[in-house]
């Protein structure tokens, strides 16, 4: 019997009729982040958050559901190996997210809403990178 694989995802309103998965917007393509490190979801929360983002909350889950849910989507999925370099989020988001969108309209909330950034973020320099990286070690 194969042991399904736990990863960790970032969930907006977890819990709630309004809940929603972050993703990040790849061109003209929605991509869900699967941590295999809860740190380093956690971090990356935190990262959102000072970006003035909704606080999301780290779930773990079952790899291949997420997989099934983006194939039904027609969602992108990367995994996030455990101690690969730091995952910076997107410097722009959506102003209004999906699932905001969600408590105006009556739509089916036994789906998963996406939170997306608007493009692929943008190229830092290695040294830009670098100064990110000690700033949030600073941090921990």
């Amino acid at each position: 019997m194969i042991t399904p694989m736990r990863v960790f995802v970032l969930i907006f309103n977890a819990r709630t009729e309004n809940e929603g998965i972050h993703t990040v917007r790849v061109g003209d393509r929605n991509k869900i982040l699967m941590f295999e490190s809860e740190d380093d979801a956690l971090r990356f929360a935190l990262l959102l958050e000072a970006q003035d983002f909704p606080v999301p909350t780290v779930e773990a889950l079952d790899a291949e559901e997420i997989k099934e849910f983006c194939e039904s989507a027609d969602y992108d999925w990367e995994i996030v190996p455990e101690n690969s370099d730091l995952v910076i989020p997107p410097e722009i988001n959506l102003e209004e997210t999906d699932w905001q969108l969600d408590d105006r309209e009556d739509v089916d909330k036994d789906t998963f809403h996406s939170n997306q950034a608007p493009q692929a973020q943008p190229e830092l320099s290695d040294s830009e990178l670098d100064s990110i990286r000690r700033k949030l070690e600073g941090l921990l």
